[in-house]
């Protein structure tokens, strides 16, 4: 399977009930991002515990903030992971879920459901409870049916 993204938005895959983060959020604070926008002629800084590259952004890469392109970048991370029986299903979500619950935590409340939609609109609630101001996107996918039952290591080609 190729997953890719771009910015906060986080790719979680359940793996035997286990949580994968299968992406890695793209913030000022991770060193590479910091290097990369600061080599570009940037700046970034920490402002009650937030980075922000030019005292906006809270996010190093992005889709949009045109007026940001010179440090922001669009380009995504891509991965390429192997699929197998293990699988179970993938969390695609925003940092509106992230921020208020661990990977693990909503990959439990999947598990317990084990429907789809009911399990977004669970997550979401969550969020809420916690105190999240922020939007939330959810998404799971069933990988498992949707690739179907039976299916052996390597040969699954599955584009999300």
């Amino acid at each position: 399977m190729l997953v890719s993204n771009v910015g906060d938005c986080r790719i979680v895959m359940s793996r035997k009930g286990l949580a994968e983060a299968l992406t890695t959020d793209h913030l000022p604070g991770r060193e590479d991002e910091r290097i990369r926008i600061m080599i570009q002629g940037g700046y970034v800084n920490c402002h009650n515990g937030v980075w922000r590259v030019q005292d906006s952004l809270a996010i190093s890469r992005s889709i949009g903030d045109a007026n940001m392109k010179e440090w922001i970048v669009s380009e995504p991370e891509t991965k390429m992971i192997p699929l197998t029986q293990d699988c179970e299903f993938l969390i695609m979500a925003s940092d509106g879920l992230w921020d208020m619950v661990s990977n693990q935590e909503a990959v439990d409340v999947v598990a317990k459901m084990r429907k789809s939609v009911q399990s977004c609109t669970d997550l979401v609630e969550i969020s809420c409870s916690r105190g999240n101001k922020d939007d939330i996107t959810v998404m799971v996918v069933d990988i498992q049916s949707f690739c179907g039952a039976g299916l052996l290591e390597n040969e699954l080609i599955v584009y999300i």
